[in-house]
């Protein structure tokens, strides 16, 4: 048996005639963009987040630089995020023509707060923690700081729709928030999706005529603005997704478990912390680097497929060569990117697929 890393079609699948009737309903209709099905899903997505506002954008990326964009954050602006994530974390300072300054993680692969207030400068103006593999940053250290310098937060949520931190939902744990709904992700739709959310309602007015071409109504233009809204039939196919998130990241923790269980003795695996409820939409196991692409390539030879999420941090990237940053100077960021492999994770992987890949990580060792 095959292990694919990923399986969208069969979610796909598990909903098939709700989504053709959506589409028909949505083709029928006319009304492709804006709408109903998008006014419809923002206040259920915000509900679910726990916020005030909600809005629908084009993909995640756009949440998270238009909120920077509402936030005032321009030329000669520094924001801190971490290295290890995805590229887009820092893009999105750049776009701003903002300075993207970095800080090294924790050995959960979230911002390490504790060297947070070295990178901070009289140009500082946001911080944008990552909850990276679907796991909450630590937001009380961080928001103490950002508080004590006058600094916005901004969530990069992409990763851990759902997840809890201290019983509250990310997305509402700083001033903004951005998530993605990338097909991948634990709520992905048919395509490119995003949601902005906050709880300050300034933000949520801003944001919202800029992701709109700066528009206060079809004739009159308050702001130079952007394109970038989420489409009505992938508001209407989120929404139905929606229902079934909270028992799909009931099922991610599940694998996380059974992983947990059958490897921790062998690689380092994750541990929950007392005080979180993750969503794990990446599983993330570390070994020797000098072991790691052997195992990889043992693992796929077994039919389980595997990927490194990320192999080449920000900082060490071709595009980040402006920002005069060099290999030593996020030492646990380079370290791990060396030693991580991500395992197979997503709700219709059936536990003999798990134990597969248990079975295959136990052969190798």
């Amino acid at each position: 048996m095959k292990v694919p890393f990923v399986s969208i079609g069969k979610q796909y699948e598990f909903l098939r005639k709700e989504f053709t009737e959506a589409f028909d309903e949505i083709g029928m209709s006319g009304q492709y963009i804006m709408g109903d099905n998008l006014d419809n899903f923002e206040k259920e997505i915000a509900n679910y987040c726990e916020t005030e506002y909600a809005l629908g954008v084009a993909n995640g990326s756009d949440a998270l630089f238009l909120a920077l964009k509402a936030m005032g954050i321009g030329e000669g602006d520094e924001v801190i995020t971490c290295p290890n994530s995805f590229i887009a974390s820092a893009w999105v300072i750049e776009s701003t023509k903002a300075k993207s300054v970095f800080v090294d993680c924790l050995e959960d692969y979230n911002m390490d707060f504790n060297k947070l207030e070295k990178a901070i400068t009289d140009k500082t103006k946001a911080i944008i923690p990552v909850h990276l593999t679907g796991r909450p940053a630590p937001m009380d250290e961080i928001n103490a700081i950002a508080k004590k310098y006058n600094l916005f937060v901004l969530e990069d949520s992409a990763q851990a729709i759902g997840a809890r931190y201290k019983g509250r939902r990310v997305g509402g744990l700083g001033d903004a928030a951005g998530f993605s709904l990338h097909p991948l992700k634990n709520l992905g739709v048919i395509g490119d999706g995003g949601v902005f959310t906050t709880n300050n309602k300034d933000l949520y007015e801003t944001v919202k005529k800029l992701r709109n071409h700066g528009l206060k109504n079809r004739d009159e233009c308050e702001l130079w603005g952007f394109n970038s809204r989420l489409d009505s039939l992938q508001a209407k196919l989120a929404s139905i997704k929606l229902k079934h998130l909270d028992s799909w990241n009931n099922r991610f923790r599940e694998i996380a478990n059974m992983y947990r269980d059958g490897l921790s003795d062998l690689v380092h695996t994750p541990k929950d912390l007392s005080h979180e409820e993750p969503v794990y939409h990446n599983f993330v196991i570390r070994v020797d680097q000098n072991i790691r692409d052997n195992l990889m390539s043992f693992l796929l030879q077994k039919g389980v497929e595997t990927k490194i999420h990320y192999p080449i941090p920000i900082h060490l990237q071709e595009c980040a060569k402006n920002l005069n940053y060099s290999n030593g100077d996020f030492p646990l960021s380079e370290k791990y990117a060396l030693e991580m492999i991500s395992l197979p994770i997503y709700p219709e992987l059936s536990n003999q697929e798990v134990e597969i890949v248990i079975k295959s990580v136990k052969e190798f060792f």
